[in-house]
């Protein structure tokens, strides 16, 4: 059964085959776009500027990042777009969502991920990573 994945996108691409989509709106120091392997860079449904700067990779401020990115995300029309390629990729591919924190619980690709698994209906159970 094909999944929903997180990774960082620092981890090799020959580790995670699936349907590579990068979350972050600015693209990963030290990494050149050939290396990448992405299919997509869904760059516009990435937190905005200055709820990326207030939440600024703190742990504590994660739940209120986490709700007000969820609001964002309501909000956002490139959502609804990342949800549909989601869906397609689904029945042949795991989907990967690739970001740059170092933390890997406390970040925007998590709250995509639970968002993602929500709206589409997925059981918890089949997600990984």
């Amino acid at each position: 059964m094909t999944t929903i994945k997180l990774a960082r996108i620092y981890t090799q691409a020959g580790d995670q085959g699936g349907y590579r989509i990068l979350v972050d709106r600015l693209w990963p120091r030290g990494i050149s776009k050939a290396n990448a392997h992405l299919d997509w860079w869904c760059k516009e449904v990435a937190p905005s500027p200055d709820l990326r700067k207030w939440f600024n990779h703190t742990a504590e401020k994660y739940p209120r990042f986490a709700a007000r990115y969820q609001a964002e995300l309501a909000a956002n029309p490139a959502y609804q777009e990342l949800k549909a390629r989601v869906q397609a990729q689904l029945p042949v591919q795991d989907v990967i969502l690739l970001f740059g924190a170092n933390d890997e619980r406390h970040n925007q690709a998590v709250v995509l991920k639970e968002c993602l698994v929500r709206d589409i209906g997925l059981p918890t159970s089949t997600t990984a990573g």
